[in-house]
């Protein structure tokens, strides 16, 4: 109940901010009535109006002015423009909420009236499913109640964690980026299928279905991976048959390897944007 009576605005209406709104308008406490968006594409504040019912606007400063909770969901290399233009608009005492990649809680800080609240997020694309992946964590002067009403946010969309903010660009390698890893993998799998005589149909609906099916066990077990590939490698079977072709092809060596390449470039573009 940590939104019931809060009002947010989304600054910025792209994909990220309308599932947000999907999840926060189906939340307890909270509502299409609680929510307003601006945008400065009239046609999409108005198909966000009449999809989920809520206030919008083209008019930034207009939409934030009333909320406890605003929202930036602007792209990095327009935030520098929107938010100093924000400014005077913003209430005291609102806690303000960034999902923009790189741009940290010092320089949204420094673009806003003094001591204000801030908590950066790294959410990913899952949201548009209400299954994302969201690490969050908090500016200077950001509270812990303050962290709480971010997760709670959040939580609209999918699973939380908060960590420290120079965490932030390992999360931006691993679940930032990770579904584009996914859908490779998923991809790689429904070939297979394909090249061992199912329908690129098929194919496609199982190894999603497996990958969903496994993740979903790993979470609600609480068991380590490790130990629930072992409940599915029986010996001399088929699954250490292809396990061993996996970790002869370097898969879990190049795995780790992209993470480590998306974190070092997350944070190559952090650099250039202060």
């Amino acid at each position: 109940m940590k939104l019931q009576g809060r009002r947010i605005a989304f600054v910025g209406a792209g994909n990220m901010a309308e599932a947000l709104i999907k999840g926060l308008c189906r939340a307890e406490g909270v509502g299409a009535s609680a929510i307003s968006a601006a945008d400065r594409r009239p046609d999409r504040t108005k198909f966000l109006a009449q999809k989920y019912g809520i206030t919008t606007s083209t008019d930034n400063g207009a939409c934030v002015r009333d909320a406890d909770i605003v929202v930036l969901s602007v792209k990095p290399q327009v935030m520098g423009s929107v938010v100093p233009a924000l400014r005077p608009h913003v209430p005291k005492g609102a806690l303000v909420l960034s999902v923009a990649a790189g741009i940290t809680t010092a320089a949204i800080e420094s673009m806003l009236e003094p001591e204000s609240r801030v908590v950066r997020s790294m959410p990913n694309t899952a949201a548009m499913v209400g299954l994302s992946a969201t690490a969050i964590s908090s500016g200077t002067h950001a509270t812990d109640e303050d962290l709480e009403v971010a997760r709670a946010v959040f939580e609209a969309v999918g699973r939380v964690v908060v960590v420290d903010e120079y965490q932030l660009d390992a999360v931006t390698g691993l679940s930032g980026s990770g579904p584009a890893y996914i859908f490779l993998i998923i991809e790689a799998l429904a070939d297979g299928g394909v090249k061992v005589g199912l329908s690129r149909e098929i194919a496609l609906q199982l190894a999603a279905q497996t990958l969903l099916g496994s993740a979903h066990m790993l979470l609600e077990t609480g068991e380590h991976p490790g130990r629930l590939k072992d409940q599915v490698t029986s010996p001399g079977g088929t699954a250490i048959a292809g396990l061993h072709t996996l970790e002869a092809g370097g898969l879990r060596t190049t795995l780790i390897d992209a993470v480590e390449a998306a974190t070092k470039r997350a944070r190559e573009l952090g650099d250039a944007r202060k």
